[in-house]
């Protein structure tokens, strides 16, 4: 494989994570401390490899730091989920090589003649690896893994707001990750005490709250009842939605101050994702007003549909 199809190999995953909405660097829960590293040397991946997995980590969910090749994973004994056999990540690695080239070579009396000389230059290969929690039978093998908490209280005016939308999906502490699952019609979001400011917790679970009035027994709205793909148009007004719902709700419990910077970041990444479309924010909001209010049992009127938000 030449040297840059190495590279797009590994941007196009980057692309991919970033289209799926993963930006690890703006996460507001605590994750585990250290770096990506290999589970056998432990030492830190470099360069675009802390990027490119700690994407990986964010979207799939990975509680786990350590990555392990496959070779090394059968070496320790251990094996791949039936399920995960297929989801590897591309890690970058440069192998030395030498090549003789014939070159003319002056000598002190200024006299050129060919000669054999050995150049060094470097080839970008790439391999792939699996993190430890795609893994069975490595159990006495994976460090204890330590989480900071937060000694966070919950705040009266939030909780109302949670426990008082009607047909509320069930809410799911635990694991490494914020979503909304239609299926099963749950959200599942980290442990209030994984989040540094309570204020980022209950701004992240009105985002999955606001998503999950889509639902065809509540809203039925169609960037979450119909099939699309991550990245596309839907996708991105559904997450416009889902943010700016989370905006109005803070607002509602009064912690907006607390939580505006990062909600205004994301909502304009996602409109730069819809090429600065205005319409889209006027829609995205007035469909966010419906979702809200539909959580906090409100009457609504009807709001414009897409074609006719100005």
């Amino acid at each position: 494989m030449t040297h840059s199809k190495v590279y797009d190999v590994i941007t196009d995953r980057i692309l991919e994570m970033l289209d799926k909405g993963v930006v690890p660097w703006n996460k507001p829960w605590n994750t585990l401390n250290g770096m990506p590293q290999n589970l056998i040397t432990k030492i830190p991946y470099k360069g675009v490899n802390i990027f490119h997995l700690a994407c990986v980590a964010m979207f799939e969910g990975y509680s786990s730091p350590y990555w392990v090749s496959f070779k090394q994973l059968r070496k320790l004994g251990g094996r791949v989920k039936e399920d995960q056999r297929y989801k590897y990540s591309p890690v970058v690695f440069f192998m030395k090589k030498t090549k003789t080239i014939e070159e003319k070579v002056r000598d002190e009396n200024g006299i050129e003649t060919l000669q054999d000389v050995a150049r060094a230059f470097w080839i970008a290969r790439y391999y792939n690896v699996y993190n430890t929690d795609q893994c069975e039978g490595l159990e006495d093998k994976v460090p204890e893994l330590k989480l900071e908490t937060y000694d966070n209280k919950p705040l009266d005016t939030c909780e109302k707001i949670v426990s008082e939308m009607p047909q509320s999906p069930e809410i799911k502490h635990g694991g490494s990750k914020a979503v909304y699952y239609i299926d099963s019609d749950r959200i599942e979001i980290p442990e209030q005490n994984r989040f540094p400011k309570i204020e980022e917790y209950y701004s992240t679970l009105f985002h999955e709250m606001v998503h999950s009035t889509g639902h065809e027994s509540r809203l039925s709205r169609g960037g979450i009842t119909e099939a699309h793909a991550f990245g596309d148009p839907v996708y991105s007004k559904e997450e416009l939605v889902a943010e700016m719902g989370a905006v109005f709700l803070c607002a509602e419990a009064g912690i907006e101050n607390r939580t505006i910077d990062n909600s205004a970041s994301y909502i304009n990444a996602r409109k730069k994702k819809l090429k600065d479309d205005k319409k889209c924010v006027v829609f995205a909001g007035s469909q966010a007003q419906k979702a809200c209010e539909f959580i906090l049992n409100r009457q609504y009127n009807d709001q414009p549909d897409e074609n006719t938000a100005g």
